[in-house]
């Protein structure tokens, strides 16, 4: 049940590959989620009841739809997002592909992140902007948006764990990664040297990033 170190060397090829591969996975999902979830996330604020651009269609479309693809359990997504993938990157297979369904469940949650962040912010700041005549970009970019930096980038943390989760879970169905690793050598060979070095890898690099996204969020917090 110990682990074979002889073993692990061997295997390091390997397992270099797949930690390169869910980097690059996660980083992909993980850029998609901010260009698309932030201005989700702020939609969802600034159409709400009482807010400077309130809108309660919008609001209660994006609403739905991100509450939607939330209420999917991932696995399942996965599999249900295989035509898109298959028409976006040309595979169902890889990090590449995996990136897509990543991405998918990203954005809702990093929207949803966002939203919250904002709600956290005194109206009274933004009330006193709409009276010194600032347009809604101008309150977006230089109120919202600032006042709400730590909460987004801990909530950019929780996000880039999940996806970490996420992508040791597509491996199962071939989106390469760690996770990938784990259930080609760990589960299907009985090898519990790769099992536990995939897992102290997942845990160590969640650890450094919650580390770094904690001090980050601390450093920009001027509250």
């Amino acid at each position: 049940m110990g682990i074979d170190f002889n073993h692990l060397v061997e295997l390091l090829p390997d397992i270099n590959t797949a930690f390169f591969q869910t980097i690059y996975m996660i980083a992909i999902s993980l850029v998609i989620s901010v260009v698309i979830g932030l201005p989700v996330g702020i939609l969802l604020y600034v159409t709400d009841k009482g807010l400077f651009l309130e809108n309660r269609s919008i609001q209660n479309i994006l609403g739905f739809v991100v509450n939607l693809i939330r209420s999917i359990p991932f696995i399942i997504l996965l599999v249900a997002l295989i035509p898109i993938t298959n028409f976006i990157v040309g595979t169902t297979i890889g990090p590449t592909a995996a990136s897509v369904s990543l991405s998918v469940a990203a954005i809702p949650f990093f929207a949803r992140i966002v939203e919250t962040a904002l709600r956290e912010i005194d109206r009274g700041v933004i009330e006193a902007a709409i009276a010194a005549g600032a347009t809604p970009w101008m309150i977006i970019k230089d109120v919202l948006l600032l006042e709400a930096r730590s909460g987004i980038i801990s909530g950019l943390t929780l996000t880039l764990i999940s996806l970490i989760g996420f992508s040791a879970m597509a491996g199962t169905v071939g989106g390469g990664g760690i996770g990938d690793l784990a259930i080609r050598f760990g589960y299907y060979r009985y090898d519990n040297t790769i099992m536990f070095a995939t897992v102290i890898i997942l845990i160590i690099l969640v650890q450094v990033i919650q580390l770094l996204g904690d001090f980050i969020a601390k450093v920009v917090d001027k509250r």
